[in-house]
């Protein structure tokens, strides 16, 4: 079996499991690593569970250590794989990636870094509030259309990014 294969079904599983405890799959990653074969499952909260207290959008340790376990068991019994490995649960972090449109959308209002593959007012690194997603482009249902913006603001005024030139972006902890 190729290993996109093995990550697949892995995280069919644990996709399965974590709807079950109101969480959705992150990502999932299957490396060899210095220790071995390392699965590693990041769960998150879906978008429409939040309300506005911050408590509500992080995932705890509690939901880690469960998840963990219930897709330690389910993996024991569905999963191929012939190496030995270790499995790993955690949450995207506080400064987690924004790979999407929705992303943005969703933590609108907090700090975030973007990088672009061209400059956008001279600079290729902005990190500012996420203060609007304009992506009025969009065709009903969709994601990650070309010609959306972010809207951020930072100490030098507001800057619109073109998140077909986002290369990279994450959100900044804030204290």
């Amino acid at each position: 079996m190729r290993q996109e294969d093995r990550v697949r079904q892995a995280r069919s599983i644990a996709e399965r499991v974590a709807r079950d405890a109101g969480l959705e799959i992150f990502d999932v990653q299957l490396r060899r690593e210095a220790i071995g074969w390392v699965l590693r499952i990041v769960i998150d909260r879906p978008a429409a569970a939040q309300d506005a207290t911050p408590a509500a959008e992080v995932v705890t340790v509690a939901d880690c250590q469960r998840v963990s376990g219930d897709v330690g068991a389910a993996l024991d019994v569905e999963f191929t794989f012939e190496h030995a490995y270790t499995l790993e649960v955690s949450s995207p972090g506080l400064d987690r990636p924004l790979r999407h449109i929705a992303d943005c959308r969703r933590f609108r209002g907090r700090l975030a870094q973007f990088v672009t593959s061209a400059p956008v007012d001279r600079q290729r690194h902005l990190a500012g509030r996420i203060v609007a997603v304009d992506d009025t482009a969009a065709a009903p249902g969709t994601d990650d259309v070309p010609d959306a913006e972010i809207v951020i603001e930072t100490e030098r005024g507001r800057h619109r990014i073109p998140w077909s030139l986002v290369s990279r972006a994450r959100l900044e902890v804030e204290f």
